[in-house]
C-alpha cells in the first residue's frame, strides 16, 4: 500500500455522509433544471400542460423500472462501481437536455436521465446499511433527504441566473458537470467497511458490531420478500404518499409563475424556501427518531411516532389554492414540504430496519417501484386534471395521501423480519 491508502480517516462514516449527501444534492439540481425552466422552456418549444406531464411521465416511468434494476445492481456490483456508473449516466443526460428540440427529443432524454438517477438512492441505501448502526441509520437517511432538499433550494436561484444572463442550454451544460468533480471525490474515499484502507480499527469494529446481528440471516430472493407483509405495507405506503414530493419537484415552478403571479425571477429568488422547510425536515426527521431509538423504543415504533403528526398536517394542502395573498401560499406549502420529508426520511429508514442487511439492495428497489409507479400515474394524471379543472382538485387529493399510508403501514409495518 502506498502512504496515502495507509492514512486512516477518524469519524470516515461521516464523511461517506457527506458523499451521499452531496451526490443527492447533485442528482436533484440535476432534475429540477427542467423544473424550473418549465415557465420559459415549455413556451419557446411550445409544450402543453399535458405534454410536460408526458415527458415527465417518461422520466419516473425509467426512474421506477430502474429502481428494481439498480437495487440488483448494486447488490451485485457493490456500492463504489454501482453509483459511479449511475453517477456519469445522469450527468451525460442531463447535459444533453441542451441539445433538445421539441417535446419528442425532451422526452427522450428525460428517459434517459430517470434511467440514471434512481441508482443514487438503491446505492445509498446500501451503504447505509454496510456503515451505520440502527441509532445512526434514521440521520443518515435525513442528511440524504436534505440533500434532496439542498439541491431543490440551489436550483431555482442558481438556473434563473443562468437562464437570465446566458440562456437554457448553457444552465443543463453546467449543472450536468457537477457530477464529474464528485465522481473524483467518490472514488478516492469509498470503500466497503471491510475492505476500507482508511478505516481506523475502533470504527471498523463499532461498524462491524452491529453487522453481527443479521450476518447470519439466510439469503432471501425477491420472491420471498413479496411474500413479506411487511414489504407490501411499505410498497402501499410509498405508491401513496411520495407522489406528493414528486408533485413540489416538478409543478411547483410551474404553478407559482402561471397561476400566482409570480415573475421567473421571483420565482427564483421565493421558490427555493418550500425546499428549505422539507430540508429542515429531513434532518429533524433522522435526529427525532434516532432520539426515541436511544431512549429506549424500537426502531418500527419510533419511527411511526414521529410519522403520525406528519400526516395529521398534510391536509393543510386543501387551503393552499385558495390562500389569499402570496406569502400565505408559500407559507403553507412550506409547512407541507417540512411535513412531507420528515415522513420521507422516516419511511425510508423503516427499509433498514425492517429488512436483513443482505436484503436492502434488492428490497428498497422493489419499494422504491411503489415510490415510482405512484408518482409515475400521478404525475401523468396532474397533466389531465390541470388542463381540465385547474390545481385545486390536485392539492385536494394530496391533502389525504399520508393519513391513508400511516393507517397501512400502521396495521402492516410492526416488526422486522427474521425477528
Amino acid at each position: 500500500m502506498s502512504a496515502l491508502s495507509q492514512l486512516r480517516i477518524p469519524h470516515l462514516r461521516w464523511w461517506i455522509a457527506g458523499l451521499l449527501f452531496l451526490s443527492t444534492v447533485i442528482n436533484y439540481i440535476d432534475r429540477q433544471t427542467l423544473s424550473v425552466l418549465a415557465p420559459v422552456l415549455t413556451k419557446e418549444l411550445g409544450i402543453s400542460p399535458s405534454e410536460y406531464a408526458n415527458i415527465l411521465t417518461g422520466f419516473l416511468a425509467a426512474y421506477t423500472v430502474m429502481y428494481v434494476g439498480s437495487g440488483f445492481l448494486v447488490d451485485r456490483f457493490g456500492t463504489r462501481l454501482s453509483l459511479s456508473v449511475f453517477m456519469v449516466w445522469w450527468s451525460l443526460a442531463n447535459m444533453a437536455h441542451a441539445f433538445c428540440q421539441g417535446a419528442w427529443s425532451l422526452g427522450v432524454l428525460r428517459f434517459l436521465l430517470g434511467m440514471g438517477e434512481s441508482g443514487n438512492f438503491m446505492a445509498a441505501f446500501k451503504v447505509v446499511s454496510e456503515w451505520y448502526p440502527a441509532k445512526e441509520r434514521a440521520l443518515v437517511h435525513g442528511l440524504i433527504q436534505g440533500g434532496a432538499a439542498i439541491g431543490a433550494i440551489i436550483a431555482p436561484p442558481t438556473i434563473t441566473w443562468i437562464n437570465a444572463h446566458y440562456g437554457w442550454q448553457p444552465a443543463f451544460l453546467v449543472t450536468g458537470s457537477l457530477g464529474f468533480v464528485w465522481l473524483v471525490l467518490w472514488l478516492a474515499l469509498y470503500y466497503p467497511p471491510d475492505s476500507h484502507p482508511r478505516i481506523t480499527p475502533e470504527e471498523q469494529a463499532y461498524v462491524q458490531a452491529d453487522a453481527v446481528q443479521t450476518a447470519d440471516s439466510p439469503k432471501t430472493s425477491w420472491q420471498q420478500i413479496l411474500g413479506f407483509s411487511q414489504t407490501w405495507g411499505l410498497l402501499f405506503a410509498r405508491f401513496l404518499s411520495d407522489p406528493v414530493w414528486w408533485f413540489y419537484l416538478f409543478w411547483l415552478p410551474k404553478y407559482l409563475v402561471e397561476q400566482r403571479g409570480f415573475t421567473m425571477v421571483e420565482m427564483g429568488m421565493l421558490a427555493w424556501l418550500p425546499y428549505l422547510s422539507a430540508d429542515l425536515g429531513a434532518v429533524f426527521g433522522g435526529w427525532m427518531s434516532g432520539r426515541l431509538v436511544r431512549a429506549g423504543r424500537s426502531p418500527i415504533a419510533s419511527r411511526l411516532a414521529v410519522m403520525i403528526p406528519c400526516a395529521l398536517m398534510m391536509p393543510l394542502s386543501f387551503a393552499i389554492p385558495y390562500a389569499p395573498s402570496r406569502t400565505l401560499t408559500i407559507v403553507l406549502i412550506c409547512l407541507v414540504t417540512f411535513s412531507h420529508m420528515v415522513w420521507k426520511t422516516n419511511q425510508n429508514t423503516l427499509t433498514n430496519d425492517v429488512f436483513p442487511k443482505q436484503m436492502v439492495g434488492t428490497a428498497s428497489g422493489i419499494l422504491a417501484f411503489g415510490t415510482g409507479l405512484g408518482g409515475t400515474l400521478f404525475t401523468w394524471a396532474t397533466g389531465l386534471v390541470v388542463e381540465r379543472f385547474g390545481y385545486g382538485s390536485i392539492f385536494m387529493v394530496m391533502g389525504v395521501l399520508h393519513p391513508l399510508s400511516f393507517l397501512i403501514m400502521r396495521r402492516m409495518v410492526t416488526r422486522p423480519i427474521n425477528s
